[in-house]
């Protein structure tokens, strides 16, 4: 059995650690994957919390090659390119499951919760998690993409919005900037939405045809002024910013919260009723979601952008991102 080098949790509420462990074959229904790069997300801190067991890897934005399959593996091969994201496995037999709606899984696994993540030199999945990389794509490029990416694109392209309509991307941040990217490349009137001017210029490289400076103006006022936003993207964790966007949104509209914050959203039920609008949590995406993401990036030019480090910073890296001094996304790289 091969040994791999790991970063990963020794107990409930540690800190991470380097380590060296064995590595199993992979079993039937399994690939073992050699991880190039792993993104670095807010929510790898579950990673010290809510594992299923430790010690535990964090990590469920992978990109990397198949080096071995298990047996009943046909559709995929090692040499590979390939991702795993949030979207690690389902039990299969939950009415979620049964139904087809399997993001929504009642078991559903995730890497650096329910198994080994990809702060690791090489991880074990399921068949179930890969998504195909596509050739135009770097390693660094598709890991962010595997979660922040395709929660980002499969929420606005499950939202009401058409081509063409005002939809606006409340926050400009790891999650944000992608959105952003994502509205622009779809055909809507984009608007972006964050605190303070200086992020104006970088809102407007992205893509964005509008800027909201939350702090200097009422955003549901300017939404409206707008003609009213068909969708309103919520990447902030902050439930007060949130609610300051309802009154911006047009005859069913629809705010789809993608940030999760412990306060409650404030809503009155008449900013509710009037106009027929709606509140929505998205999750992720299924694998075959994330490799639509892929491709949709690949096809138009969508990039995330990140900062590298070592895979031996990844605590160095975790905390950047707790402490929030991550501009957009830290990607870990294995040499």
């Amino acid at each position: 059995m091969p040994s791999v080098h790991v970063q990963q949790i020794p107990e409930t509420g540690a800190d991470l650690e380097a380590a060296e462990r064995d590595i199993r074959d992979p079993g039937r229904g399994e690939v073992r994957v050699r991880v190039e790069a792993c993104g670095v997300c807010h929510s790898d801190v579950l990673s010290a919390q809510l594992a299923a067991s430790y010690p535990i890897v964090p990590g469920h934005e992978i990109a990397g090659v198949i080096d071995a399959v298990g047996d009943g593996v046909d559709a995929w091969a090692p040499g590979q390119r390939v991702g795993v994201g949030w979207y690690g496995g389902i039990d299969g037999t939950c009415p979620a499951c049964r139904a087809g709606d399997f993001i929504d899984c009642a078991n559903l696994r995730t890497p650096g919760l329910a198994y080994d993540g990809g702060y690791a030199d090489a991880v074990v999945v399921p068949v179930e998690a890969l998504a195909a990389i596509p050739d135009a794509l770097s390693a660094v490029d598709a890991a962010p993409l595997m979660c922040a990416g395709v929660t980002t694109f499969n929420a606005l392209r499950r939202s009401p919005a058409r081509a063409g309509d005002l939809v606006a991307v409340l926050g400009v941040g790891g999650l944000g900037h992608l959105g952003v990217q994502f509205a622009a490349r779809m055909g809507y009137e984009t608007v972006a939405i964050a605190r303070g001017a200086d992020k104006e210029s970088a809102a407007r490289e992205l893509g964005a045809h509008h800027y909201i400076d939350s702090t200097a103006t009422d955003v549901s006022e300017r939404l409206q002024a707008l003609g009213g936003a068909t969708v309103v993207l919520s990447t902030v964790t902050n439930s007060a910013a949130m609610a300051a966007t309802i009154g911006g949104l047009g005859p069913r509209g629809q705010l789809v919260v993608l940030g999760v914050d412990q306060a409650s959203i404030d809503v009155a039920p008449f900013a509710l009723v009037s106009q027929t609008r709606s509140v929505a949590g998205h999750p992720s995406g299924t694998s075959k979601d994330s490799e639509d993401t892929l491709r949709f990036a690949a096809l138009t030019g969508i990039r995330p952008v990140v900062e590298t480090m070592p895979m031996a910073d990844a605590a160095k890296a975790w905390q950047r991102v707790l402490a929030g001094h991550a501009r957009f996304r830290i990607v870990l790289e294995n040499a």
